[in-house]
């Protein structure tokens, strides 16, 4: 029960956090709530719900976000210091809404973001495209991956890495019996 409430706890200090961004790059850009929403194709509700922290927005509603306003996702949670270290029990979560995909920011610098998933087995995720300018290097830390990329498959397996354009939609899948483990690169230009 405590772990539950804790991660609760961690879960609406993540989903006020990405509000309290969210309003302050929309605000800093001069975008209407109304607009923006027309602009991503998230209601409005749903923006003024995530803007008051009241809600936590799924990873593909974060992403529209965030390439609504281009910006990295790492953008719309909170800072860092000079030294960051994350613990495994203290990493912050994003899951699709089907909960099959869970990603953990890790780090960002300088046009780059790093990112830690995890992929149900014999399950997919489709990710629309990102922003121009996106790149993204996926490395199978555990299990087996086949991302689609222009109708073509690639399959990884532990330890193989992937480099594509992240501007087109694409799709992870994990053909195994065991959850995958990745690592995610992503670079803004």
């Amino acid at each position: 029960m405590e772990n539950n409430m804790e991660f609760q706890s961690k879960e609406e200090a993540v989903g006020k956090q990405i509000g309290i961004n969210l309003r302050q790059f929309r605000n800093a850009k001069g975008i209407t709530i109304e607009a923006f929403a027309k602009q991503i194709g998230v209601s409005k509700l749903t923006l003024i719900k995530i803007e008051q922290g009241e809600a936590n927005p799924t990873l593909s509603v974060i992403w529209k976000i965030a390439d609504g306003l281009h910006i990295p996702i790492s953008a719309l949670l909170s800072g860092e210091s000079d030294v960051s270290v994350i613990r495994k029990q203290d990493s912050m979560q994003l899951r699709s809404s089907d909960e099959i995909f869970v990603v953990e920011p890790l780090f960002r610098s300088n046009g780059f973001e790093l990112y830690r998933a995890y992929l149900q087995p014999h399950r997919a995720y489709t990710s629309e495209a990102h922003q121009a300018g996106v790149t993204e290097f996926v490395t199978v830390m555990s299990g087996q991956l086949t991302v689609e990329v222009n109708q073509e498959q690639y399959n990884l397996v532990e330890e193989e890495c992937i480099r594509f354009k992240g501007d087109r939609k694409h799709t992870y899948r994990n053909p195994s019996e065991s959850i995958a483990i990745l690592h995610f690169v992503i670079t803004y230009h």
